[in-house]
């Protein structure tokens, strides 16, 4: 079952997307002519939603994404951006970046979830993707910054919306702490949620995903290869899981869910990304792509027609919760 598009995620968004951290050469370094070519190949393969943040190589995702962006209609496609870490001048300037991304090291991060902030950040994002709104404004990570920044990012970003400059808010975040809070008090539209619902992770079903599906709150699953482990047909050697080579427990796991795609006729990431979108809250998943292969790899594996009957083997061998696969 595709479940209905909730109001906080626009239905010309379609359910796969583009990240964009790899636009800002998180790990290793991409140049403009192949960050172009892969904005291009996810356009002309019906990609219409992109995600981006300050954050995402000090800015350079976002020139990247707004340059190819510009010329086309803007009603067809959807943006969504982050606030949290203001840019700043690095005073000395370090040669790199030490942040994960591959760029020069002339800013820092600040984080800053104040009004001014928050406005301030904006205003930045709108500058360097040449655009006058984005669609959605997450508030990136407030769990890593102090207690109370969630609530006082939400704050922010509510008066934003309420002034009608982004049409929908919410939290971009790894953690599933305190979001069926925010999300029970109506505080958030969509929640972009990175590397906890997966074939792997289902830690936020019940935290998460109940909620937002009662509330009619959007989720978009981001993560869902499990940064690296669920992207190939078997688990590759040296493969990453949440950001760190995968252990002997997880491999095997692994393994024994490749097996029963593979008696399925699957390869493991196509029902990677199938998975996320069996459950109702789960508006769309979005991808990090950083070549037009990987994108017509992505969108081929995004387009499989997934079995019911894998489900309910991997359910059976206890691999999965049954409550993440439709009876």
């Amino acid at each position: 079952m595709v479940p209905a598009v909730t109001p906080g995620f626009p239905a010309r968004a379609g359910k796969l997307g583009l990240g964009g951290a790899p636009l800002g050469n998180f790990v290793t370094a991409i140049s403009d002519d192949q960050a172009r070519r892969t904005i291009d190949r996810a356009w002309d393969q019906g990609l219409r939603y992109f995600d981006t943040a300050p954050h995402y190589g000090l800015g350079l995702s976002e020139r990247r994404l707004g340059a190819a962006l510009r010329d086309r209609p803007r009603e067809e496609f959807v943006v969504s951006t982050k606030v949290g870490r203001l840019l700043v001048p690095q005073i000395p300037a370090q040669d790199w970046d030490d942040d994960g991304f591959r760029v020069p090291g002339a800013l820092r991060r600040q984080w800053d979830f104040s009004p001014e902030g928050v406005e301030r950040s904006l205003s930045e994002s709108l500058d360097r993707l040449g655009l006058d709104a984005v669609d959605i404004l997450y508030a990136h990570d407030p769990d890593q910054a102090w207690g109370s920044a969630a609530r006082e990012a939400l704050g922010s970003l509510t008066r934003l919306r309420d002034a009608g400059l982004v049409s929908a808010i919410g939290i971009g975040t790894n953690s599933t702490a305190g979001l069926a809070d925010l999300i029970g008090e109506g505080l958030v539209d969509v929640i972009m949620l990175a590397n906890r619902y997966s074939l792997l992770d289902h830690s936020a079903l019940e935290t998460v995903l109940a909620p937002a599906a009662k509330a009619g709150v959007a989720v978009v699953a981001v993560g869902v290869f499990a940064t690296g482990l669920l992207s190939t047909a078997r688990p590759a050697a040296g493969a990453t899981f949440d950001y760190r080579p995968a252990d002997a427990a997880v491999l095997e796991r692994t393994g024994r869910i490749a097996s029963i795609c593979a008696d399925h006729g699957v390869d493991l990431p196509a029902a990677a990304l199938a998975f996320p979108l069996l459950h109702p809250a789960v508006s769309a998943v979005a991808v990090g792509m950083r070549s037009p292969d990987e994108v017509d790899d992505d969108v081929r594996q995004f387009d499989v027609d997934v079995p019911a009957g894998l489900w309910r083997d991997l359910v059976s061998g206890g691999l999965v919760p049954p409550g993440a696969v439709p009876g």
